[in-house]
């Protein structure tokens, strides 16, 4: 019988138990994958659970708009090591060579696989899969931009993640949507076996208990930390949060990418296919100012490079009108590009700016968009507990909400639907591996308790504060002290404004007191998520004095490779108390560091 909250009797018993071989959390591209593959692999007598807090079309892979990249060659010359290449400078040479290797050289194979389980890709004349240039994307080291995006129209993301649910069905995968997760099950505490976790059922208000040999977390990033970000309000940080709560680690938080040509105050993406088939930047004085920050990739040079030279322009007086903002320029594109390529993005163009992207010059700003760092893992997907890689058993990570690490300081585009579906199935058969050795799980009577009697405070409270109000104060903070640009004062700022947030949220009120969507209830438990990313995000940005990637320091702004060519390992050792930092050495197997321009 599953428990039901509020309920006096609630802490007292134990909530229904759903028995399985493998679980996933997170039902976008890596989850799905992993999850197929794991029951391609086990058989169709393997019970293979996906949980999601969506249904899981509505998963945040579905915006990735642009493409995925392989260098499959098929419309100019290219090689997978240059892939290799522009993906460790494009991290600014943080990228674990080794990791970066595995992705691009299973990149051809991976679409390959995509188009055999059916994917639509768009087709060059000779029926070939079409590609489209990318920034950061080169051919032989630098040379020049290439053809390496693989796409389906500006739908990549939606068609990968319908394919990839599709084939699901058809495997019989168990699904388990609208859950939310809100604990690991790990009876032997800290770098002990994880057995399961502790999911809320959103439809019901009753609490669940899932049990399995291996447990996948794909959950996404946490974007909303931030005020203008292109992420969904569903991505907020929750199994980041989790593993951190249970005093394992999180790598490279400082490291957060902002999109060059957000919307300006929407935040909503424009796609970099816009740049790719040939639009442009201008500044307020109609300047193509690309040319003087990056002169041979121009606007297709990598994001953070762009972000920070729209921040130049703006800071220098040259935005918009003196505003904070640039415009980008596609009406030379015409009407056979915008209309049959790039359909959604001249279509968001015409509802939200009500303007016509065929005459008129769009205006966008930089908005924080992707999370290089995560939950660390090795090549096979597994949690790391340490910097010394220590395995978590029973625990895996791959998608935006892991780092592995083959981003970096700075992910290139397309690169993140790549590492989902790459790392996402190579979990998926390591978990199988370890299905077939490990015992049966046993629950975590403690995990459970704390969940009941957590939900209970909540939602039994009757005076303190409203969970959105702490968490647009949240993302203010994080806009503006931990954005594009950063310094040693803004990040302190930051950390005090944290401090005070997370007393507030101490005392929340939850005033609606029901069962069935409360979705009142849900934001206060992801206000609490948000906190714990924001917090490893500012401490580890502040312990880095340098500036890389997607990490800039007004007050350290050249790259320290003699100091900082390590990764962050930052852990949550006592609630209230500033994270504990840790550092690991990056892998460089071919590329040694050198000066990054485009």
């Amino acid at each position: 019988m599953s428990l039901r909250l509020p309920d006096a009797t609630a802490t007292r018993r134990r909530p229904r138990t759903h028995d399985l071989d493998a679980l996933v959390v997170g039902a976008g591209g890596a989850g799905l994958y992993a999850a197929l593959e794991l029951k391609r692999d086990l058989g169709p007598e393997a019970r293979i659970g996906v949980i999601s807090k969506l249904y899981p079309s509505r998963s945040h892979t579905a915006a990735a708009q642009g493409g995925v990249c392989a260098a499959l060659g098929n419309t100019e010359e290219d090689n997978w090591e240059w892939h290799w290449f522009d993906t460790v400078k494009g991290g600014d040479y943080l990228v674990d060579q080794d990791a970066a290797e595995v992705m691009c050289r299973d990149a051809v194979e991976t679409i390959i696989n995509l188009e055999h389980l059916g994917l639509p890709f768009n087709r060059t004349p000779e029926g070939l899969i079409d590609q489209r240039r990318f920034g950061g994307h080169t051919r032989n080291h630098g040379e020049g931009p290439v053809r390496r995006a693989c796409y389906a129209a500006v739908r990549t993301g939606h068609h990968i993640l319908q394919t990839l649910y599709e084939q699901c069905i058809r495997h019989e995968v168990a699904f388990y949507d609208e859950y939310q997760v809100l604990d690991l099950q790990m009876p032997d505490g800290v770098g002990g076996p994880v057995t399961g976790v502790i999911g809320y059922q959103l439809a019901t208000g009753e609490v669940h208990s899932f049990l399995a040999k291996s447990v996948l977390f794909a959950t996404g990033g946490f974007g909303k930390i931030f005020k203008v970000t292109s992420n969904a309000h569903t991505l907020t940080g929750d199994g980041v949060a989790i593993v951190y709560r249970r005093g394992l680690p999180l790598e490279d938080m400082e490291f957060y990418q902002f999109h060059p040509t957000g919307m300006y105050k929407l935040g909503f993406l424009l796609s970099e296919a816009m740049r790719g088939e040939g639009g442009f930047l201008v500044n307020g004085k109609g300047e193509r100012f690309m040319e003087r920050y990056a002169p041979t990739m121009k606007d297709l040079a990598s994001r953070d490079v762009v972000s920070r030279s729209i921040y130049q322009e703006i800071a220098a007086g040259r935005g918009i009108d003196g505003k904070d903002f640039v415009h980008l320029d596609v009406r030379h594109l015409g009407a056979e590009v915008l209309n049959k390529k790039l359909p959604d993005m001249s279509g968001f163009i015409r509802t939200y700016f009500g303007i016509e992207p065929l005459t008129d010059l769009v205006p966008i700003q930089p908005t924080a968009h992707y999370a290089m760092g995560g939950i660390p893992t090795d090549l096979d997907g597994h949690a790391l507990a340490d910097e010394r890689g220590t395995r978590v058993p029973g625990l895996y990570a791959a998608g935006e909400c892991a780092c592995v690490s083959v981003h970096g300081a700075n992910r290139l585009g397309t690169n993140s639907l790549l590492d989902i579906l790459v790392f996402g199935r190579r979990a998926g058969v390591a978990m199988a591996d370890e299905v077939r050795r490990a015992p049966d799980p046993q629950p975590d009577a403690v995990a459970e308790r704390a969940v009941l009697a957590g939900l209970a405070e909540l939602l039994e409270g009757m005076e303190g504060e409203r969970p959105a109000v702490i968490r647009a104060e949240l993302q203010e903070t994080m806009f503006a002290k931990c954005g594009v640009y950063r310094n040693g004062a803004l990040l302190e700022e930051a950390q005090a404004d944290l401090r005070r947030l997370r007393e507030r949220a101490r005392h929340l009120c939850v005033q609606d007191k029901g069962r069935r969507y409360n979705t009142d209830l849900v934001e206060a438990l992801e206000l609490g998520f948000l906190l714990d990313c924001a917090e490893a995000t500012v401490d580890s940005a502040l312990a880095r004095t340098e500036t890389r990637g997607g990490h800039a320091r007004e007050d350290f702004p050249d790259r320290d490779d003699v100091e900082w060519l390590k990764h962050t390992f930052a852990f949550r050792w006592s609630e209230g108390a500033p994270p504990r930092m840790a550092y690991r050495p990056v892998t460089i197997t071919k590329f040694p560091p050198k000066p990054r321009v485009y």
